[in-house]
């Protein structure tokens, strides 16, 4: 039993670099007709050899920037036994701050609004707005780093690593929330990725289940949940 659930607590993590590294080539294609078409190519587009990305372009293969963090903080889990935030800080500013890969001028968290447009798509990846509203606020010395004003997928697409680890301990959640706020200080981003926590953590524990999403909002709507939200009857819906 422990070792099927460690196999599914890993299987998580290396599912979703596999998903995120699967999908890349076709990241932000919102032009629909535009993903038809390519989907009418080729019905099987994961690892697309050429990527379609119209913002950004790397590798296929490599990771988008969801990947990345996700990356970023299963190290820092690994390095440190469990989830340490300053270190945290400190890996994320390393990897996506100034001297990074994702140091280039189109990523400039100060770059000025209303300027000359880029040419797109650019060569390399892209730096998101909640890191680059954690770059900010790290310069401005703030103990909270997380970006106030981005509610953004970040959050669930990161948190395979911190839910594998904690998965059946009483403080999941509030490690969830801890590492989430690190880069998003946004109560919508928190709620909504508390709740995908809660989903991803059930499956760990108990393998297949077709009533999980049930399971899951029984506990949004228990009044004595865990690490309760003032959004989670938004959740609910």
């Amino acid at each position: 039993m422990a070792s099927a659930l460690a196999n599914r607590a890993v299987g998580a993590i290396v599912g979703s670099a596999v998903a995120d590294a699967a999908a890349q080539p076709l990241h932000w294609v919102y032009d629909l007709q535009k993903l038809q078409a390519i989907l009418a190519q080729d019905p099987n587009p994961e690892f697309r050899s050429e990527s379609a990305n119209p913002f950004y372009r790397r590798q296929t293969g490599q990771q988008s920037c969801y990947g990345d963090q996700a990356y970023v903080l299963l190290e820092s889990l690994s390095e440190c036994g469990g989830l340490n935030l300053d270190d945290l800080k400190q890996r994320t500013l390393k990897f996506f701050g100034p001297g990074s890969e994702y140091d280039t001028p189109i990523n400039d968290p100060y770059r000025e609004r209303g300027g000359p447009r880029p040419q797109l798509p650019i060569e390399g990846p892209w730096r998101h707005a909640s890191l680059k509203g954690f770059l900010k606020n790290v310069d401005a010395g703030k103990e909270e780093t997380g970006c106030e004003t981005d509610c953004q997928i970040d959050g669930i697409t990161r948190l395979a690593p911190v839910v594998a680890f904690y998965a059946g301990q009483p403080d999941m959640l509030e490690k969830v929330e801890q590492a989430v706020r690190i880069t998003q200080n946004n109560d919508e981003c928190v709620a909504e990725t508390l709740a995908a926590a809660r989903l991803l953590e059930h499956f760990i524990l108990n393998g297949p289940d077709p009533k999980a999403m049930d399971v899951v909002l029984d506990q949004l709507a228990d009044k004595n949940r865990k690490q309760p939200q003032d959004l989670d009857r938004a959740v609910i819906g």
